[in-house]
């Protein structure tokens, strides 16, 4: 009889090692931070072993933990891609997609379902991350969506969705405080994702605006804490406007500023070529293409009504 830890356990430390962050984890396996911190500490306690160091909000893995993690990431691997191929054996049309988290959950979910009108007999299959393309598990997946500043040479790569950053704001935050040029930012907290540290000195200078120290600095892990906590009013977060656009025409969110012409690479769809599924994939890409042009319309259309006001 096997004696096997705790499989959603190895889920969790698996994909905490493999980006050395807790809340990316979180963000790959659609749990919270803290589901990912006890599922470790569950299987360090059934195994009596640290796997972790924890150091100012980042990891470490120890030699035990690099050790496990050479065992159980490629067993994972093969255990995804056995699955995969016979879910596709049995006849099921399956659409494996991985994207980031941000956009997935700011700009795909929302739109989704037109998709699944289209295509009732496809099961979307989604997953999130920010790995780079060249570090992913291809022959499962039919396609990866990226931000690109230009198309990937080994892979067949179309843009779909172009991007402009944008400031944006809740409502009170303007009312407490009015923005009417770059310089006002001064009296503001700046929000920042640490994946794009540098986002608010380039975008004083792409805006060609003068750049202001902030009253104060928040940062955060991924683009879609940046977001949310603008919308809480903790600040002036720089986010691609289509990500955005939703809030912003719902009310959560102001663009005081307008829209600078301020360009951030683009989302690119990145065929697998392993990918059984052409045809479906480039239906998908098509109706991806459709969704960018109607967002940018959307931009152009609510963008513009704010700055006439």
């Amino acid at each position: 009889m096997r004696r096997l830890p705790p499989l959603n356990a190895i889920r969790a430390f698996e994909a905490a090692a493999r980006h050395l962050s807790f809340t990316k984890a979180a963000s790959e396996l659609c749990v919270t931070h803290g589901a990912v911190s006890r599922q470790v500490a569950a299987l360090e306690h059934h195994l009596g072993l640290l796997l972790f160091r924890r150091l100012n909000h980042q990891v470490q893995l120890t030699d035990e933990g690099c050790t496990l993690l050479a065992e159980v990431g490629p067993a994972l691997d093969r255990i995804a891609l056995s699955t995969y191929a016979l879910t596709r054996k049995a006849g099921r049309v399956v659409l494996a997609i991985n994207a980031p988290p941000t956009f997935t959950m700011k700009w795909l979910l929302p739109r989704m379902s037109g998709f699944q009108r289209q295509h009732p007999e496809v099961e979307l299959r989604l997953t999130t991350s920010i790995a780079p393309v060249e570090s992913m598990a291809l022959p499962e997946l039919d396609a990866v969506i990226r931000r690109l500043p230009v198309p990937l040479a080994r892979f067949d790569s179309r843009e779909f969705l172009r991007t402009n950053l944008v400031a944006v704001c809740a409502p009170e935050i303007l009312e407490r405080a009015p923005i009417r040029g770059g310089h006002d930012l001064a009296r503001h907290t700046l929000i920042n994702a640490s994946t794009h540290p540098h986002a608010w000195e380039q975008w004083f200078a792409a805006a060609g605006l003068e750049a202001v120290t902030p009253a104060g600095l928040l940062m955060f892990e991924e683009m879609y804490f940046a977001q949310q906590a603008a919308v809480d009013g903790l600040g002036i977060a720089l986010v691609p406007e289509p990500l955005a656009i939703d809030d912003i025409a719902a009310g959560r969110l102001e663009a005081p500023l307008g829209a600078p012409r301020v360009y951030d690479p683009s989302y690119y769809l990145i065929a697998s070529p392993h990918t059984t599924h052409r045809a479906l994939l480039d239906d998908f890409t098509d109706w991806l293409c459709e969704q960018g042009d109607e967002s940018d319309r959307l931009c152009v259309e609510v963008l513009g009504a704010r700055h006439r006001r």
